[in-house]
């Protein structure tokens, strides 16, 4: 009985070590030489494996970040620019810094504005809700309140507004990872960025419809009226498909846009001073009726300088009818002094024939 557990033990243990030969000869026959430096890489790496930079976690993108010959198509958001220093020291890359972004819902339909036509009895899901019908209220582009972007984000960035019934977005949580945009089915959610000392403009509305349509189904909503676009200065703001958008490269944050959007769908976030429409409405009518006299022609300046043209224009006109009349003078002059000339001749002429005939009768005496 003894030896047959014996002998048991050693089959076991020899078949054992065999096995595990087999298992190291065939793996250092089929080795894969792997970079060093992507395990570097993902040791900096925030670890989050959101997915934000476009892959599937941190390890996929080290890998992707190694084989690149730059980091020009890969960033993480959520490490920002500290871990992409510190990703370009390992690979020996340089590489830009990005402006900071954040998420911004971009919708203004709260409770209030957006009033529901229907009742949602379903699964409490943005994406249900999308595949089922438009949405409960009359607009049918914007937030439907179930809170996908909420459970998306692993950061704790978003949360439901029970007022609003809208999303709000903590801007010290968010990473601009993009979870959220991805699982908004009304793609309401954009990611913009942040802006100095985090002051922005976004036109919150995403709604296309024509403007009456907008209106009724929305209080603040954006009716592509253009009156934004055409108060701004700076060719920050166009309106394509019934609908405004700021450029976050060309807006220089004066707010003119929002003191003049008569529904209030254009948004100014972490300005230090309240909006004061009324004194932007000022500022922005002088400027246009300056703009109105300068075309026409009749501004202080224009008028002056009009003057002056005219009065050199007349001093011109003076010149040269000055030098008109002086010349004038001299061929009158040269005028008489021919004439002179001409009947000092005449008078000549005369005293010749004269001679001649005094001369011819004296020959005729003579004769006789």
């Amino acid at each position: 009985m003894s030896s047959t557990i014996i002998w048991t033990v050693a089959v076991i243990t020899v078949l054992g070590l065999l096995l595990a030969l087999v298992l190291y000869l065939v793996a250092k026959k089929f080795k894969v030489e792997e970079d060093p430096r992507i395990d570097e890489v993902e040791k900096v790496m925030p670890g989050a494996n959101c997915g934000g930079c476009g892959f599937a976690g941190c390890r996929a993108f080290a890998e992707a970040a190694v084989k690149a010959p730059n980091l020009d198509n890969n960033y993480c958001p959520v490490g920002g620019n500290d871990t992409m220093a510190k990703v370009a020291a390992i690979l020996g890359y340089e590489v830009q810094a990005k402006a900071p972004m954040v998420a911004v819902v971009r919708c203004n339909g709260t409770c209030e504005a957006r009033p529901k036509v229907n009742e949602y009895d379903g699964f409490a899901s943005c994406y249900v809700k999308s595949l089922l019908y438009t949405g409960d209220t009359g607009c049918a582009f914007g937030c439907l309140g179930c809170g996908d972007c909420v459970s998306a984000c692993q950061f704790g960035a978003l949360s439901m507004n029970p007022e609003t019934g809208l999303p709000m977005v903590d801007q010290e949580k968010c990473t601009a990872c993009g979870a959220c945009v991805k699982a908004c089915p009304k793609q309401v959610i954009e990611l913009r960025p942040m802006g100095p000392r985090g002051m922005r403009m976004f036109v919150s509305c995403i709604n296309k419809d024509k403007g009456p349509v907008a209106k009724k189904a929305c209080a603040s909503a954006c009716i592509g009226c253009g009156i934004c676009a055409k108060t701004c200065t700076h060719d920050a703001i166009t309106v394509e498909g019934n609908i405004a958008y700021i450029d976050p490269a060309k807006c220089k944050l004066c707010r003119e846009c929002e003191a003049m959007c008569p529904t209030g769908a254009i948004h100014g976030v972490n300005f230090p001073k309240p909006l004061d429409k009324d004194a932007i409405k000022e500022r922005i009518k002088v400027r246009q009726q300056k703009a109105k006299e300068a075309a026409e022609g009749n501004t202080p300046a224009v008028a002056e300088k009009k003057a002056d043209a005219n009065g050199v224009a007349a001093a011109d006109v003076s010149a040269s009818a000055k030098k008109i009349a002086d010349a004038t003078a001299d061929t009158s002059a040269t005028a008489k002094k021919i004439a002179d000339a001409t009947a000092d001749t005449s008078a000549t002429a005369k005293k010749i024939a004269n001679a001649t005939a005094e001369a011819k009768v004296k020959e005729d005496k003579k004769d006789e």
